[in-house]
């Protein structure tokens, strides 16, 4: 059922405004900077300090040519706001103000633009490293980009895994994904051992259905390695340890889903179900599984 489409043309052409990675500082402190700018001035960014490299997400809006950056709590509260006035995605250097919510104490923020992810057949680059929103208690990832001329889309080439505070590369990892937006990485204890694990956005397909590459966590060697774990759109539920597959085609008239546990660090099939929408009864009913 997995009809691959390349959909990664909606956010390069029709809804992406800027894709950019900054260096610079708030006040003296150095800092990392990813903003990710939809046309309709929405978007998102992604900062750390230096000396810490722990990974924080902020909301974007731009609002004429003010863009505002967002900074919440695990409660989801705003507690800081990052601006600057006289945006321009095209600017070599930014500056703005760092503002705490709580406090109302205010900090210069200058940043200097890297590179932004720019598409087109005639452009290419290589080696360009993305940090990404999530980390481990003592790492943190970054993608690595490359971009081939003749090819009008960016892909994800590795992933780096970094030691936080010494940025002691730990571990690089060979992929082939698509690059898709700054979410690319995210964690989780797939394999329910434990231990953190994390996973690559692989591929988009027909509707919303998407793959992801796992890598687990080997406790003996402090390594990652990708395991054999498959599938379209899965979940894991660390309570019942068992993972869930959901997979649909043809606008929603077909669904599949499945069940798996997990054995040796294999995904075990424990049971699949498949409906197909009947016009009669405007209702889904059981069919025969392939």
């Amino acid at each position: 059922m997995k009809q691959k489409i390349t959909i990664l043309f909606l956010l390069a052409t029709t809804f992406l405004s800027a894709q950019i990675s900054y260096k610079g500082f708030i006040d003296k402190y150095p800092i990392e900077f990813v903003s990710y700018v939809y046309s309709d001035g929405v978007g998102s960014a992604i900062y750390a300090y230096s000396n810490y490299d722990t990974p924080i997400v902020l909301n974007a809006k731009l609002k004429g040519k003010t863009l505002v950056f967002t900074e919440k709590d695990k409660n989801d509260k705003e507690t800081a706001k990052l601006t600057f006035d006289n945006y321009d995605e095209k600017k070599e250097q930014l500056n703005g103000v760092w503002k705490d919510l709580n406090s109302g104490k205010e900090l210069k923020i200058s940043l200097t633009k890297e590179f932004d992810i720019n598409y087109g057949n005639d452009v290419e680059w290589t080696e360009r490293e993305i940090l990404q929103p999530v980390s481990f208690k003592d790492k943190y990832f970054k993608l690595v980009i490359s971009k081939e001329k003749g090819n009008f889309y960016s892909g994800v080439s590795a992933v780096k895994i970094i030691e936080k505070k010494t940025d002691k590369l730990i571990q690089k990892i060979n992929v082939q994904c698509q690059l898709w937006g700054l979410d690319n990485v995210a964690i989780g204890d797939y394999n329910f051992d434990g231990f953190e694990d994390f996973s690559v956005f692989e591929s988009s397909y027909a509707g919303p259905n998407t793959s992801r590459i796992y890598f687990l966590y080997n406790p003996k060697t402090g390594k990652y390695f990708e395991s054999s774990f498959s599938g379209t759109s899965l979940e894991f539920d660390g309570s019942t340890k068992r993972i869930y597959e959901h997979n649909q085609c043809c606008a929603g008239r077909n669904i599949e889903r499945a069940e798996y546990k997990v054995v040796n660090n294999k995904m075990v099939l424990i049971k699949k179900t498949c409906m197909e929408f009947d016009e009669k009864t405007q209702d889904y009913k059981n069919t025969k599984c392939d």
